[in-house]
């Protein structure tokens, strides 16, 4: 049986190796593989064939409806009239919604606080027997994920 697992790049991934040894699992047995990390940087607009979730103009579309609401509604007491201010309410919208939406982005601040990566794979041969207690290891020593084929 193959156990793959995954962990930051830690002190831990060295703990979880010693448990290992100590619990009878050879060092033969076992290879962790560090990856390699991304260099260049990620891609602000999706294409048709790549997106990442993270869309760049839910809060144009959201400003900029607001905006057109409110120009048209004041338009009626405004000289140009609501058509026109409208549309001033919608470009105005978007082109804020946008740059805000750019600068969180640029800023890093839509990544959330701390982003878990696996850095490290751990790939370890046991024998059926020895599974529950190579997981628990795996699971005490803080791996990100696991499985077994």
């Amino acid at each position: 049986m193959l156990v793959i697992a995954t962990f930051e790049n830690s002190r831990f991934i060295e703990l979880a190796i010693t448990a290992l040894e100590q619990q009878g699992v050879s060092k033969e047995k076992i290879l962790a593989a560090p990856l390699d990390k991304r260099t260049e940087p990620r891609q602000l607009f999706d294409t048709i064939h790549r997106a990442d979730g993270f869309s760049m103009f839910d809060a144009a579309a959201i400003l900029g409806t607001c905006l057109m609401l409110l120009g048209a509604i004041y338009g009626y007491v405004l000289e140009w009239g609501p058509i026109i201010w409208g549309i001033i309410g919608a470009v105005t919208g978007l082109l804020l919604g946008f740059l805000i939406k750019l600068l969180i982005v640029k800023k890093g601040k839509g990544k959330g606080n701390k982003n878990i990566t696996s850095e490290v794979i751990l790939m370890i041969r046991c024998d059926n027997h020895q599974w529950e207690t190579v997981e628990k290891t795996l699971w005490d020593h803080t791996a990100l994920g696991m499985t077994k084929v």
